[in-house]
């Protein structure tokens, strides 16, 4: 039988642990202050040590307080920077979980009914709409929309003089400190001061009637947190209560929305209890998700030897060749210049986040030689086929069709882009070729290839509202972890449907990178460059103004938006005047309240009218005409959300995937233009310009400046 322990960093994370048959989730937060994170699995005497999946995911800075105050013994401040945390519950009230999907950081928050005493005396709520998030904290990265916009409430309006209390009951280990995180949102009261309550911890006073209305500002539905620490002492249950104020009130009330309780490491830095035995609590991810279970098993006697030996064997794997020849090993070290450089001094540099170097002779073994037969697409750069490696990996192959000094300097950009983030809305790198005077990005296969191929243009099935709910959803992720992912926002520059893939499973990935561009400076609020982008999607400030902001992505994607709903191209200069121009025409319609009379007629009879309205004023906020009118992505996610629950949860798609089946084929728009990249020069030749003559510039003009 297994056996074994776990360490991370100077930390203990299990000792002498022994997974029975069901499978088990740990989920651990460190604060990592080196380069390092290093993982330690091993085997008890004659026994073994087994991982079936590991989750790390970085979190923002913030996330987690530096310190909190005590209640056993009261109004003592604690800070606990150097200790790490186990999760040991992470519970949406209302009883509604939340998916992983659904979390800006992929956490999974369970329902609270399995730990309530007793249910009859409280009422589920859910109102979404309710949930306002003011500009401070907390933030959706502290807990989602779906969590502020359910709750638990105390039973007892109905009957002025009923008092009860409603308690939730957890399993914990004894003599640990645990932080306890309350997630309050007054979705509940129609006007403010309505609302009092007091809150435990076991028999400790947490909270003497709580008033939310004083703690956001007299604002409904402002999310409101509150942190606790708490010393389990011997006891193994920490109980957590709400009963009504003594305070006059309308009705005897109280609500919880979510709650998350995290156990402290001892002075010695270990989770471990000296009786220590494995339960059954519920657990999920933050930073560090080790899931263990049966169905498969993987031997190794510490992590960094599982890591170093799967990656030789992939490199010489991939390509049948040997890997000191051809492959730079990118597992550590320092930035370094690729072999190649251009006559014109650009050089490719190669960093140790970047994929493997494939040569040339394994990419034509690949593409059988780059037979046309494998084109899947092509653009700008060049044509894109479908490549299999010798392991009998499915890749996208893209081929630069010059050497021009624009094209290097995009094939630069999109390596070093992809190599910073990897997320499953966003389309990964898998290695690089630049050889031969050739420009080659490898890239995971998308098997149901553009969006902009199912919408129109094509003899493929029509998709349901549902399912381009789902994929705008998905894109809207993956520009949101863009924005916010990293210290410096990278604005993707080029949305459209033509670069938002879809995989097997309908799951939506941007892709195309080759003109994205950083934002130098955290403080920084844009960044001065030469207009890129394609035509229609582009925004008219950033075309006026050449300053480029997050908002020009949240633009672009509005007209995506539009493009998803009624299923045409956005510019079609074959039809009557005033439809040749997509979002003109359908922010028309949408304004005179009768949107539904320009969509898909695919969709006819599929959209609820509260999910097409949700919808329609989501795209035209994003298409504001100047940026500070315009949502962030994050506001964007949240209303799309909203929409796809308003349209009804029955049949609600699974965003890791499991998307429903297609419909039977139908009828779509013809392609009547195709979007083009371009680039325009200086910003004087754009003053003064009507936006009808600019976009007939446009049309015209000639790539002639770089970035």
């Amino acid at each position: 039988m297994a056996k074994f322990s776990v360490s991370a960093q100077s930390f203990t994370l299990l000792s002498d642990f022994q997974p029975q048959n069901d499978p088990v989730v740990k989920e651990f937060s460190l604060n990592v202050t080196s380069d390092d994170l290093v993982l330690t699995f091993t085997p008890s005497r004659n026994s073994f040590a087994f991982l079936n999946s590991l989750e790390i995911v970085s979190i923002p800075d913030g996330l987690f307080p530096v310190g909190a105050r005590t209640i056993d013994p009261p109004v003592k401040y604690q800070t606990f920077l150097t200790e790490a945390m186990e999760t040991v519950a992470r519970v949406n009230m209302g009883n509604h979980s939340v998916s992983p999907q659904n979390d800006t950081l992929w956490r999974l928050w369970v329902s609270d009914e399995p730990y309530l005493g007793h249910v009859n005396l409280v009422t589920f709520v859910s109102n979404m709409r309710a949930v306002n998030y003011s500009t401070k904290w907390p933030t959706r990265d502290t807990a989602p929309p779906s969590v502020y916009g359910t709750a638990t409430r105390l039973n007892s309006q109905q009957d002025p003089h009923t008092k009860v209390n409603v308690t939730w009951s957890f399993s914990v280990d004894p003599n640990f400190q645990y932080l306890v995180r309350f997630h309050f949102c007054d979705i509940v009261s129609v006007s403010p001061e309505q609302l009092f309550f007091n809150v435990y911890i076991n028999s400790w006073l947490v909270a003497l009637n709580l008033d939310l209305s004083n703690l956001t500002s007299n604002i409904l539905g402002t999310p409101y947190c509150m942190d606790v620490v708490t010393t389990s002492s011997d006891g193994q249950v920490l109980s957590v209560s709400i009963e009504p104020s003594t305070l006059v009130a309308p009705y005897p009330d109280g609500i919880l929305n979510g709650l998350e309780i995290m156990k402290l490491s001892d002075s010695r830095g270990s989770f471990v209890v000296r009786d220590f035995k494995v339960n059954s609590k519920k657990k999920a991810w933050v930073i560090v998700g080790i899931s263990i279970g049966v169905s498969f098993v993987a031997f190794f006697s510490a992590l960094f030897l599982f890591v170093v030996c799967r990656r030789r064997r992939r490199r010489s794997t991939l390509v049948g060749h040997s890997a000191d020849d051809h492959i730079v090993n990118n597992a550590g070290g320092n930035c370094q210049t690729l072999e190649n450089k251009h006559a014109s001094g650009i050089a490719i540099i190669s960093c140790s986040k970047i994929g493997y170097r494939f040569p040339f002779v394994a990419i034509q073994e690949a593409t059988d030689n780059f037979s046309e037969s494998l084109v899947i697409g092509f653009g700008g750069f060049g044509k894109v086929y479908k490549g299999v490696l010798t392991d009998g990996t499915k890749v996208a192959v893209k081929r630069g069709i010059s050497q021009s000094r624009q094209g290097l300097a995009e094939f630069k950009t999109e390596i070093e882009m992809l190599s910073q983030f990897r997320h499953r809305h966003l389309v990964s790198l898998i290695g690089y070729c630049h050889e031969k005077n050739e420009m080659i990005i490898i890239y995971e296969y998308m098997e149901n290839g553009a969006l902009k191929n199912h919408l129109y243009g094509s003899d493929l099935p029509s998709l349901s509202w549902k399912q381009r709910l789902g994929i705008c959803i998905g894109s809207a992720r993956g520009l949101h972890y863009l924005h916010t992912g990293s210290t410096k926002p990278i604005i993707h520059r080029d949305v459209k449907t033509a670069n938002i893939l879809l995989d097997e499973n309908l799951m939506a990935k941007v892709t195309d990178f080759g003109i994205s561009k950083a934002i130098p400076e955290i403080d920084e609020t844009h960044v001065s460059t030469a207009v890129k982008g394609s035509f229609g999607y582009l925004d008219p400030e950033y075309l006026t103004s050449q300053q480029l902001t997050e908002k020009s992505d949240v633009y672009s994607f509005g007209v995506v938006l539009f493009e998803v709903l009624c299923g045409r191209p956005v510019i079609n200069p074959s039809l009557a005047r005033e439809m040749v121009n997509l979002t003109e025409w359908a922010m028309e319609w949408e304004k005179r309240g009768e949107l539904k009379k320009v969509i898909d007629p695919c969709l006819k009879g599929d959209i609820k009218p509260d999910s097409l309205v949700k919808f329609g004023e989501t795209a035209v906020k994003c298409l504001a005409e100047h940026r500070v009118n315009r949502p962030n992505m994050g506001d964007v996610l949240w209303n799309l959300e909203c929409a796809l629950q308003l349209q009804g949860n029955d049949e609600r798609p699974n965003l890791n995937g499991d998307s429903d089946p297609l419909p039977d084929n139908v009828g779509h728009f013809e392609t009547s233009i195709s979007s083009s990249q371009f680039s325009v020069g200086s910003a004087h030749s754009l003053a003064d310009v009507s936006m009808s003559r600019l976009f007939s510039q446009m049309v015209k003009a000639e790539d002639k400046s770089t970035d």
